[in-house]
């Protein structure tokens, strides 16, 4: 049976969604290692990264608290678990991954740092994730979450296919029950679910050049069958859109950016 994660998320699975969550991680984790130092990720921690797909942010995570402490990844799709566990053994680190879905995760007081990443907007239920993050941790620990807000994206000159993208992908995730734009909600969430020090930042990567300007294509390409079931656009558009993207991407003059990142954390109270 589909979890409910599972059935909420709008985006291409298998070996193709892994290849866009590596070109992904790669484009985004500098920013991502910049909010987890500054929130307080550090070495003996216990960590947990939630709606961790194929585990590299998690991998991540168990170098910088490594080497005595640990990182756990924890994801609805089987697969990714289990790809992520043979790097993990296959990079020594000390991670571990089990399936689990964001919505029915039942460790309470269990780690020191509880992280998830571009979950929330796909769920029809964050406030009820991001509440089962807060069970998970123990008092004092910290809870970051970084999500988008999928209308600020950075594209000039301007590029009709760009827009398209945006208008397609928005419509998709909230036919499907998620926010496109959770990402200036977040800190009323963590605010209203008790969490104290809460802090926001936002990232925005930027690029007049390689594989970052690449995300919107493979993105596009990545929701052409729930798209194409809403009866949104047709194959023959999404070619299109995919055609003059690539076009646009080519131009040596342009400049694109990915999905405008709300940063947010804050700690769990202590007794």
């Amino acid at each position: 049976m589909e979890s409910s994660t599972e059935s909420e998320y709008v985006l291409r699975r298998g070996d193709d969604g892994a290849q866009r969550l590596r070109l992904l991680s790669r484009v985004k984790w500098p920013s991502t290692e910049t909010l987890l130092r500054r929130a307080g990720l550090t070495r003996r921690m216990r960590c947990l990264d939630v709606g961790c797909g194929i585990g590299e942010v998690t991998l991540q995570m168990a170098r910088m608290v490594a080497p005595d402490g640990e990182a756990v990844g924890v994801d609805s799709d089987e697969a990714y678990v289990l790809w992520a566990r043979s790097e993990a053994v296959r990079r020594r680190l000390n991670a571990s991954f089990h399936r689990a879905d964001a919505l029915h995760l039942d460790e309470e007081s269990a780690y020191d740092f509880v992280y998830a990443r571009y979950l929330l907007t796909h769920l029809s239920e964050p406030r009820r994730a991001l509440d089962r993050m807060i069970r998970a941790a123990r008092p004092g620990a910290v809870i970051a979450v970084e999500d988008v807000d999928f209308p600020g994206h950075i594209c000039f000159p301007a590029c009709p296919a760009f827009l398209r993208y945006l208008e397609l992908y928005q419509a998709v995730v909230r036919r499907n029950g998620g926010d496109p734009a959770i990402g200036p909600r977040l800190y009323a969430l963590f605010l209203e679910s008790g969490l104290q020090q809460a802090q926001v930042d936002i990232a925005q990567p930027t690029f007049s050049e390689g594989e970052g300007k690449l995300v919107a294509q493979v993105t596009m390409e990545h929701v052409r069958e729930p798209v194409i079931r809403a009866e949104l656009a047709s194959h023959a558009e999404i070619d299109a859109i995919l055609s003059e993207l690539d076009r646009f991407v080519r131009n040596p003059k342009t400049i694109m950016s990915i999905a405008r990142t709300f940063q947010v954390w804050g700690r769990k109270p202590s007794p």
